[in-house]
C-alpha cells in the first residue's frame, strides 16, 4: 500500500499534468491522511539519524494545488484556506487551549500541550511536550517528546522555499523563548537552548567550554547548554559583530527533564 502510494506521488511529481487523475488526488489525500494519524513521517530517526522521505514531502507540497479554498467557520470565527483543520483532539487525548491552531495533516501525539500556537502541515509533535504560547511548528517540523517550546519560538518549515531537511527538536528539549531554529537545524536529546537563540544551517555554533573554541554548523550535540552570543567577522566596510550559538556546558544529571528544565540555564547564571 505505501509503496504504491510512493509510486504515484513521485509519478506526479514528475509530471504536474497527473494531478487532475483521481487516482493521483486519492493518493496525495491518503498520504496527507496518514501524517494526519501518524502512520507516516516526514522524517524519522534510524539508528541516530534521521532519515528524510522526500516522496511525503513531496506529497504534502502537491495536495495544495488539488486542494479548492473554503470557509472555515470556528463559532464567531471565519478562516478562508485550502486546507482543514485538525479535529477530534479529546479522543487522541491532546490539549487544545484557544486560539491553537494545529492544521490537517500535522500529527499531535496523545499527551501533548497546544497553548494559543500554530502547527503546521506535515509536523510532528510528541507526546508529553507542550507548543506554548505563539510558538510556531512550521511545516514539517518534527519534535520530539516531553520538549518544552517556550513562548514566541518560531520552527522553520520546509514548503516555502522549498527545502531538504526539516528543522528537527529531539526528545527532552527545552528551547527557551523567542528561540528561532529553521532551515534544517537538528537540536540533539535533552538539550537547552536559551532565550534568542537563532539558529539556521548557517550559524556559527561555538563550544567554549574547553580551552579553545570549536566552530560547527547545523546542529546542537546532546545535552548542550546553548545562549545566544556574538563574534567579530572583518567586511569591506570594517569590522562588525555578528550573531552565533554558544555552547557553555552541558546539562547536569541532576536537571530534572520535565520539571526543572530552567534550572539548567541557571545553573550557569544565565536567562531562560
Amino acid at each position: 500500500m505505501i509503496e504504491k502510494l510512493k509510486e504515484s506521488i513521485l509519478e506526479a511529481w514528475e509530471d504536474r499534468t497527473l494531478l487532475k487523475s483521481q487516482e493521483i488526488q486519492a493518493a496525495i489525500r491518503g498520504t496527507i491522511g496518514k501524517l494526519d494519524q501518524g502512520l507516516l513521517r516526514i522524517a524519522e530517526p534510524v539508528d541516530g539519524e534521521w532519515k528524510v522521505h522526500e516522496w511525503i514531502k513531496k506529497a504534502v507540497v502537491m495536495y495544495f494545488p488539488i486542494q479548492s479554498m473554503k470557509i472555515i467557520e470556528v463559532g464567531p470565527f471565519e478562516f478562508h484556506d485550502k486546507i482543514p483543520l485538525k479535529q477530534n483532539f479529546a479522543k487522541q487525548g491532546v490539549r487544545v487551549v484557544p486560539h491553537a491552531i494545529a492544521r490537517f495533516g500535522s500529527f499531535i501525539e496523545e499527551g501533548a500541550i497546544l497553548m494559543p500556537s500554530y502547527v503546521n502541515i506535515g509536523a510532528y509533535v510528541g507526546s508529553g511536550t507542550m507548543v506554548d504560547t505563539w510558538a510556531t511548528v512550521g511545516s514539517c517540523a518534527q519534535v520530539g517528546r516531553n520538549v518544552h517550546l517556550s513562548g514566541g519560538v518560531g520552527l522553520g518549515g520546509v514548503l516555502e522555499p522549498l527545502q531538504a531537511t526539516p528543522t528537527i527538536i529531539e526528545d527532552n528539549c527545552f528551547i527557551g523563548s523567542r528561540c528561532i531554529i529553521v532551515e534544517g537545524v537538528i537540536v540533539r536529546k535533552e538539550a537547552v537552548i536559551g532565550a534568542g537563540v537563532t539558529l539556521t544551517k548557517s550559524t556559527h555554533i561555538i563550544d567554549v567550554t574547553g580551552s579553545e573554541p570549536v566552530t560547527t554548523k547545523g546542529e546542537i550535540p546532546e545535552r548542550s547548554v546553548v545562549i545566544p552570543g556574538s563574534y567579530t567577522k572583518n567586511f569591506t566596510a570594517g569590522s562588525f559583530n555578528v550573531n552565533c550559538a554558544l555552547i557553555i556546558g552541558k546539562r547536569k544529571p541532576s536537571t530534572d527533564k520535565k520539571v526543572s528544565l530552567n534550572n539548567a540555564l541557571r545553573d550557569y547564571d544565565v536567562a531562560v
